[in-house]
């Protein structure tokens, strides 16, 4: 493994109070629905799960697994789906739950394929948001942070299968 350190780049406090704000504002926006969360495996599970106790209105969860990484630390652009739904989302208020969007492949991906499954509607929230990266035009419509082009680890982010137990948002730095 390469020699790296990791700098904070968002605290835990930081970081906790967002997803807070995040649960209120999907609180508000589903008040007197029930909420169907698809968590993406594996990085989003510590936000899923966060979020999740955050909100007030009826939740439920499912998960999916997919990839454009492998061990890189930049998208390879090929999608791969590993772990499909459970259940179906037929009529559903389903949001897409991400921990980062990069190039947005992943979630264009995402998207389309859960839109063909007649959810009532289909949102995405993400606690990171890499805008600078973007090479797929997606609408989020929930966004913990933006972020500027730095490879980060913590609160499920990984390098390379490590750090996803931080408990704040990371930058790996090589030396």
């Amino acid at each position: 493994m390469d020699k790296h350190h990791i700098e904070v780049m968002l605290d835990e406090n930081s970081v906790d109070q967002r997803i807070r704000e995040l649960g209120e504002q999907i609180s508000r926006d589903y008040a007197g629905k029930c909420v169907h969360l698809i968590c993406i495996l594996k990085g989003s599970v510590y936000f899923t799960c966060e979020l999740a106790k955050r909100i007030s209105v009826p939740v439920t969860m499912d998960f999916m697994q997919c990839s454009s990484y492998g061990a890189a630390t930049k998208s390879s652009g090929i999608v791969r789906l590993a772990k499909d739904l459970d259940e179906a989302i037929t009529g559903k208020d389903v949001i897409i739950v991400e921990d980062i969007i990069d190039s947005g492949r992943t979630l264009a991906h995402l998207k389309d394929l859960l839109g063909q499954r007649d959810p009532r509607s289909l949102r995405i929230c993400t606690l990171l948001d890499k805008p600078d990266r973007r090479v797929a035009d997606v609408d989020v419509e929930y966004v913990g942070f933006k972020i500027e082009d730095k490879f980060v680890v913590g609160y499920g982010l990984d390098y390379d299968q490590q750090y996803r137990n931080l408990p704040y948002i990371g930058v790996v730095e090589f030396d």
